[in-house]
């Protein structure tokens, strides 16, 4: 298996260019065998090695002109006699039963189901994390010679430690181009010049020779577009799946809790709520959480994908007893707010400045400077009684909108998170969950001030009352001095004060609700 053994030169990026670019920079790679499960001969793995390639997402899979030339694709790949290398993980997740019948009638699901791309069901798996375990020889090859290898997905998005937490270049395509770059191989070639593979004679094969004109696709979509099968397959779609309708279920006005359950808990959102809300006050003796750069993602802050056995999440389901087969990912246990709160900042890619040179979530629990993880830090200031702030550069939040980046940033007990620029939702979600959004002035930022995370702060200007964008001081203190710094607190809007009056939109709303009054809307979030 040829493998480069030695580290990157540079550091890692979340841009697929310039994860290209350093792949193509490293040295000439040592050959080193190493059998996978599966195959007889070894398998070859290099950096820029495709090892998951998945037609996956609604958005994609709903059209058929897309589909069906994926399918001719694959038809005209398996005429020619190529293969799929046993390395790429493959799938076809289509958002609708009727892509299924489609592809089945017109033969084409066939020639996807030789190349590896068989249905592994409808809906979200890939692109939200639900890609599943590598081969174990291949993930433990990647890790041990730290090769960049990638995959290539027909979803929305590609977050850093989304996809699978092993893979660091994460490609999105066309299904097409996923049936394409899998017979490739690779993501370092350009199909415009060089060949795909070679047939069984030899002769090489590109994508100009696999790829259908537009009279090859439409001949197959009088089967994409019969009203028929449409209403034959959605006619009956509460009866069409009984496993589902097996799933017990209890009935009443209120939801019976199973304490014994590790995928829904009750969370503490209301815990100690009064019929009378507390109005905001300053923030005193607050310590530094974690100190983040640019472009921290939703995908940084809450993890969608695998839970690692390791992490905080994972040590308490193996607490709990669950086998770490059956830890499933955050995505799917998002009705348990402690194993959604261990979660957070909990990104095996996110880097905390306080802990230079370090991936993953921990941090320094101060005073007394011990590395921890981020979870187990902000457990010990909640028990002291000590207030929590982030710190965070430019577009802090980009990404999905998913509620428990906002969620689980409250739970672990950040009052504040202090930023240079926030994603436009996830600001929004921050002030739904009582925490404030502040905005450092242009040309300042952690960086320009200098932060460690070994300092204390006071947050002021709350005290008398608040009002959209009001100016509000940061009082940073550090080797007995006092430096104060002017912010822009992020509440943007009238309602947005009420929120943070009544301590978030949920305390909000049951207040609401138990004066008789209309509900307010709820946080945006990812489906």
């Amino acid at each position: 298996m040829p493998v480069h053994s030695g580290p990157l030169t540079s550091p890692r990026d979340t841009n697929p260019e310039t994860e290209i670019e350093m792949m193509q920079n490293r040295p000439t790679p040592d050959r080193v065998d190493a059998a996978a499960t599966g195959p007889a001969q070894p398998l070859e793995l290099h950096d820029g090695a495709i090892v998951i390639a998945a037609i996956t997402s609604c958005t994609n899979t709903s059209n058929p002109s897309v589909m069906l030339a994926t399918g001719l694709v694959a038809q005209k790949a398996v005429a020619r006699g190529l293969r799929v290398s046993p390395a790429v993980k493959t799938s076809l997740a289509p958002g609708s039963r009727v892509v299924s019948h489609y592809l089945g009638v017109t033969g084409l699901q066939a020639h996807l189901d030789r190349l590896g791309f068989q249905v592994v069901g409808y809906g979200c798996t890939t692109c939200i994390g639900n890609s599943g375990p590598l081969d174990p020889n291949i993930e433990r090859t990647v890790l041990a010679h730290d090769l960049v290898v990638a995959s290539v997905l027909s979803g929305n998005r590609n977050f850093e430690a989304r996809i699978h937490q092993s893979i660091r270049a994460n490609f999105l395509m066309s299904p097409p181009l996923v049936v394409a770059f899998a017979l490739a191989g690779r993501v370092d070639i350009d199909l415009s010049r060089e060949p795909l593979g070679h047939d069984p004679a030899g002769q090489p094969v590109y994508l100009r020779d696999l790829w259908p004109d537009s009279a090859e696709i439409a001949a197959h979509l009088a089967a994409a577009t019969d009203p028929s099968s449409y209403r034959a397959l959605y006619d009956d779609v509460a009866g069409s799946s009984p496993m589902w309708a097996e799933v017990p279920a209890t009935t009443g006005k209120v939801y019976a809790w199973d304490a014994a359950s590790t995928y829904i808990q009750e969370p503490p959102y209301f815990e100690k709520f009064s019929l009378e809300p507390s109005p905001p006050t300053a923030l005193t003796g607050a310590r530094a959480l974690a100190i983040f750069g640019d472009s921290v993602t939703t995908d940084h802050i809450s993890p969608a994908g695998a839970i690692s056995p390791d992490s905080p999440a994972g040590l308490l389901l193996r607490e709990l007893g669950v086998p770490e087969q059956d830890f499933n990912s955050y995505g799917s246990r998002r009705g348990n707010d402690r194993v959604m709160v261990r979660g957070t900042f909990a990104n095996v890619r996110i880097k905390n400045r306080m802990v230079p040179g370090v991936e993953g979530g921990v941090t320094l629990h101060q005073p007394d400077g011990t590395r921890m993880t981020i979870h187990d830090a902000a457990v010990r200031y909640q028990a002291a009684g000590i207030p929590l702030v982030i710190f965070a550069g430019q577009e802090y939040g980009t990404g999905s909108s998913r509620d428990w980046a906002a969620k689980g940033t409250r739970l672990l007990g950040v009052r504040a998170v202090i930023a240079a620029s926030f994603e436009r939702i996830h600001r929004s979600n921050l002030v739904g969950m009582g925490v404030l959004p502040c905005q450092f002035e242009p040309g300042t930022d952690a960086t320009t001030l200098g932060l460690l995370g070994d300092e204390t702060f006071d947050l002021r200007g709350l005290e008398s009352g608040v009002a959209p964008r009001q100016r509000v001081t940061l009082h940073i203190h550090r080797a007995g001095e006092t430096r104060s710094v002017p912010l822009t607190l992020r509440i943007d809007t009238p309602i947005e004060v009420d929120y943070l009056h009544h301590g978030g939109i949920l305390p909000f709303v049951l207040r609401q609700r138990l004066a008789g009054l209309a509900p307010a809307a709820t946080p945006e979030r990812e489906p």
